[in-house]
């Protein structure tokens, strides 16, 4: 019995490093998305798209914003155009 305990614990431990892998350690929220674009929740592909282009604009390293401002309106729009297909 003690070791399907381990195994399902290394099991356990194995998937909650592989998620932080993927997603980042400081994932983002779909209401932290949104307000980041400042777009309700629901929002809509075209919406959403909207306001990446409207925030990038003004982030954008090209433009005198941030390479970690424009990385975290990028991963709003990714998260929210997810969240629309899920």
């Amino acid at each position: 019995m003690s070791r399907i305990l381990l195994l399902a614990l290394l099991v356990g431990a194995f998937w909650l490093w592989r998620q932080r892998k993927l997603h980042g350690a400081n994932a983002m929220s779909v209401a932290e998305a949104a307000r980041l674009l400042d777009i309700p929740v629901q929002s809509d592909a075209a919406g959403i798209n909207a306001a990446h282009k409207r925030l990038i604009s003004r982030v954008h390293p090209d433009t005198g914003g941030s390479a970690e401002l424009a990385s975290r309106v990028n991963q709003a729009r990714d998260v929210l155009l997810k969240q629309l297909t899920h």
